[in-house]
């Protein structure tokens, strides 16, 4: 559910214990997202899972040498044609 920062300061409470009982609250700001709210029982995710989920899409490759480049270049590679942006990583990330 996505609320606004406004919204959020008018009913706190309300958002608060919506969180607590599971559900994803999304704060937006100018319509973007800004901050998630969450339970603090919720479990996160590990970084090896995060890595194995990452690794599991058939558009990501893991960078050919440390830094994301390859070996002897001095600037990364050019992102291949027709494969997804940073914007859809991180909204494929947020879920």
């Amino acid at each position: 559910m996505d609320v606004s920062v406004r919204n959020l300061k008018n009913h706190l409470s309300e958002y608060l214990r919506r969180a607590a009982a599971g559900e994803d609250i999304r704060v937006t700001s100018h319509g973007r997202v800004i901050a998630h709210l969450t339970a603090a029982n919720a479990q996160l995710e590990t970084d090896e899972v995060f890595i194995e989920r990452l690794d599991a899409l058939s558009w990501m490759n893991p960078p050919e040498a440390p830094g994301g480049k390859p070996q002897g270049a001095s600037v990364p590679s050019p992102a291949r044609p027709d494969t997804p942006n940073t914007d859809d990583l991180m909204d494929w990330i947020r879920g």
